[in-house]
């Protein structure tokens, strides 16, 4: 079972986040850069399924030179070798030009099941599993709570608002995972130690046959035109309970429009 799962370095979400005033594009140059949390399931869920049917764990990115933590992390958690796609012609590709770059790069890949995050935390438009799956002409199975591999079959476990459906799809297929599907294992001292020695291959847009001038920013399919930060926070309003606080309260409250 050769399994694929695609990583995504981003502005930690827990952190300040801010766009290039010069592009208007994400500032990830001096952003406090983490592995994308969502991915995390992603891999943790690929270790799971090799371990019960073998095979090995590729791990794909798409990003700067700086993603390469991203991929030590997921290499360390136990992942067999990594691909990265790095050309500073993709800085501000949009999704569907993203799409094209993995598809292109996955189809340089043997693999039976490809697995990402449900989301990314930077851009959370969630389409990169449609897109990729209308680009290769496999299946997709979204959002997934629980992933099962039966021969040559994937299940899945689609999990909705009301409860969960069951979907199922002939491998090769495309599998993206929620949070609830399982708990990420932390690294290893062993793991980061063995993950420094582990193979990574770093392909450029020509590697991939892909013309530059077809990605990026310049082309991209969506931008951000206009951006403002965030306004600084205004007072608050202090209702004095005269035994009639509850009155006022709910006056203040019908003022705002809230009730």
């Amino acid at each position: 079972m050769n399994i694929v799962v695609l990583v995504k370095q981003v502005p930690d979400s827990g952190s300040e986040r801010k766009l290039d005033p010069s592009d208007n594009t994400v500032a990830r140059a001096t952003a406090d850069n983490v592995i994308n949390e969502m991915d995390e399931y992603a891999i943790e869920e690929a270790l799971t399924v090799k371990e019960a049917q073998g095979g090995e764990v590729t791990v794909l990115t798409v990003g700067p030179d700086t993603a390469t933590d991203a991929i030590r992390k997921a290499l360390s958690m136990g992942a067999d070798k990594a691909v990265h796609v790095s050309d500073p012609a993709i800085h501000g590709a949009c999704a569907p030009q993203t799409s094209a770059i993995i598809a292109a790069a996955l189809s340089q890949l043997d693999y039976d099941l490809v697995l990402c995050g449900a989301e990314s935390t930077d851009g959370q438009v969630s389409v990169m599993p449609a897109l990729l799956s209308e680009r290769l002409g496999i299946p997709q199975l979204s959002g997934a709570r629980k992933l099962t591999i039966e021969g040559s079959m994937a299940k899945i476990e689609r999990q909705t608002d009301g409860g969960y459906w069951e979907v199922e799809a002939p491998l090769p297929a495309i599998v993206s995972t929620w949070d609830t599907i399982n708990e990420p294992r932390y690294p290893s001292f062993k793991g980061i130690m063995a993950a420094k020695k582990k193979p990574v291959e770093t392909k450029t847009l020509a590697d991939l046959g892909i013309d530059p001038g077809t990605v990026g920013l310049a082309t991209a399919t969506s931008k951000v035109l206009e951006f403002a930060g965030r306004p600084p926070k205004g007072e608050g309003v202090k209702v004095a309970d005269e035994g009639d606080g509850a009155e006022k309260l709910v006056g203040y409250l019908a003022a705002q429009k809230i009730v």
